[in-house]
């Protein structure tokens, strides 16, 4: 469906939609004939990051925020 759908119809075509929906379909709906929303397949959130998982396998060094020395800090720079 290339045009828009008019809130009328969409109502009374909900499910017709939805099955275009499912096939990959975006479908626009529109109210006087100005688009004001969108259907548009569901896509599941992915899973919260889990916090944790390399406890205990490394250890930051005591000096990790230490200043760098002049050498080094010309690398990063780029000198």
């Amino acid at each position: 469906m290339n045009s828009p759908v008019n809130v009328h119809d969409a109502k009374t075509r909900l499910s017709k939609l939805l099955e275009a929906v499912e096939a990959g379909e975006e479908i626009v709906i529109a109210r006087a004939g100005k688009p004001v929303a969108r259907l548009v397949p569901f896509q599941p959130t992915k899973a919260p990051r889990q916090l944790g998982l390399l406890k205990g396998r490394f250890k930051v060094p005591p000096d990790f925020d230490a200043p760098l020395s002049g050498d080094m800090l010309a690398l990063f720079e780029g000198r």
